[in-house]
């Protein structure tokens, strides 16, 4: 009989539960305070701040000086987002159905000036000479079209834009 008495008393008490709301509760008034002292306000204007969501457009456009068999092309490229971006240097290919051939552009007139910083609204302009590339390889001037790639320097493709160069019986 004595066992039993043993076996069914219980002297634990359990944890009250008002005590431990009022520990949270003074918890996260501490922390609350501690952040509306410290927190430094942000000073920059309304034109600095970056916007909720990074629009990043660009518009391409890319212009023959003549009809067919063109010396040049003209490559325009416009930040129509909301956000700066950087270009990386445009790729330019060269195509020929079965066969590509793809370039760098670094710059124009012996000078190079990518990774280029384009502002939001801005345009930038670049002119290339098809005639340096058709001197370093006669066999470019059968290629009928060029096609032109946007990249930001993290490597996201942007736009693209293609032109035809020669007539052709194919429509790509």
């Amino acid at each position: 009989m004595g066992l039993s008495k043993l076996i069914f008393a219980q002297n634990e008490i359990g944890p009250e539960g008002g005590k431990l709301i009022w520990v949270v509760v003074l918890l996260m008034a501490v922390v609350l305070s501690f952040f509306s002292i410290f927190w430094k306000k942000d000073k920059k204007t309304k034109k600095d701040k970056k916007p909720l969501f990074q629009n990043r457009k660009v518009k391409v456009e890319l212009e023959k000086d003549s009809l067919y068999y063109p010396d040049s092309l003209k490559l325009k490229v416009t930040n129509s987002g909301n956000t700066d971006i950087d270009l990386d240097k445009p790729l330019l290919i060269l195509d020929n159905f079965w066969l590509k051939r793809k370039f760098k552009l670094k710059g124009m007139e012996n000078r190079t000036f990518y990774p280029l910083y384009l502002e939001k609204g801005k345009t930038h302009s670049l002119q290339i000479d098809l005639n340096r590339f058709y001197s370093h390889d006669k066999s470019l001037k059968k290629f009928p079209k060029a096609k032109v790639l946007i990249f930001d320097v993290k490597g996201k493709r942007l736009g693209s834009k293609s032109v035809y160069l020669r007539k052709t019986l194919f429509k790509f």
